[in-house]
């Protein structure tokens, strides 16, 4: 626990001057003003038994408190995956996806180890686009890296998509999907594309955009009806119901 060198019962003793935050917790652990911060941002500290992650925060009569466990560690920047319902728009839109990603809507499922703070759920962005209509795998960071990986180093990242459909298929229209079709006298990339049943198809690419595979269906006489992503590069969607969200886990990769 880095910097503290009081004990934890220091930690409730009332201050009657207003001052920043972490002001009070340096007076009150003899730590130095960036470890006091470090301790707010990790959500360490409880002013009044109420976690307060801001250093800035004002406080006067207030108790101040230290978990016993706090760690003086840099916050790392999270990536959250969420289960997209269809209808919910990846991006800007009317009816924003990141609405959902709340304390209250976190799986209790989550198995990543992180712990939760408010500022997770802030400034979060979604690199990798998704259709409006489709459902699955939405991924959130506030980590440049994962940005990064998802939008100049997408290439290289699989997609997997499962696609309900409805038509007839025109002759050699499976082997067309796989590779073949041109949109603008633009050839489509190959890619992976299988029969899961009767009236669904599974879609398994790396340069192709998601918005692709309905005109690509629509060449070989099929109807979508619904999509959903399973999986981006390393990452499944897996049990995570819709609406719901975790944690991608510091061990995980795309």
């Amino acid at each position: 626990m880095g910097g503290y060198n009081g004990p934890p019962s220091l930690c409730g003793v009332p201050m009657n001057e207003p001052v920043r935050l972490a002001k009070r917790v340096v007076a009150l652990t003899q730590c130095s003003r960036r470890e006091a911060e470090q301790y707010i941002e990790g959500g360490w500290v409880r002013v009044d038994g109420i976690v307060v992650e801001e250093p800035q925060f004002m406080v006067g009569m207030q108790t101040v408190e230290l978990d016993p466990a706090a760690q003086s560690i840099a916050t790392e920047p999270a990536t959250l995956v969420l289960h997209k319902p269809a209808g919910y728009d990846a991006g800007s839109g009317p009816n924003p996806a990141s609405a959902l990603v709340t304390p209250e809507t976190r799986s209790l499922d989550d198995a990543s180890n992180v712990r939760p703070l408010k500022r997770h759920l802030q400034r979060l962005t979604t690199p990798l686009p998704m259709p409006t209509s489709a459902s699955g795998l939405l991924i959130f960071s506030q980590d440049w890296r994962v940005t990064r990986k998802l939008t100049e180093d997408i290439d290289r990242v699989e997609q997997e998509f499962v696609v309900d459909v409805e038509g007839t298929l025109i002759p050699n229209g499976l082997a067309l999907l796989n590779h073949g079709l041109r949109f603008n006298n633009y050839a489509m990339p190959p890619i992976k594309v299988s029969w899961q049943s009767e009236q669904r198809l599974r879609f398994a690419f790396k340069v192709l955009q998601p918005t692709q595979i309905e005109p690509m269906c629509q060449a070989v006489g099929l109807k979508v009806l619904a999509m959903k992503r399973l999986r981006v590069g390393r990452i499944p969607l897996a049990k995570l119901a819709p609406g719901q969200w975790r944690y991608l886990a510091p061990s995980e990769r795309i």
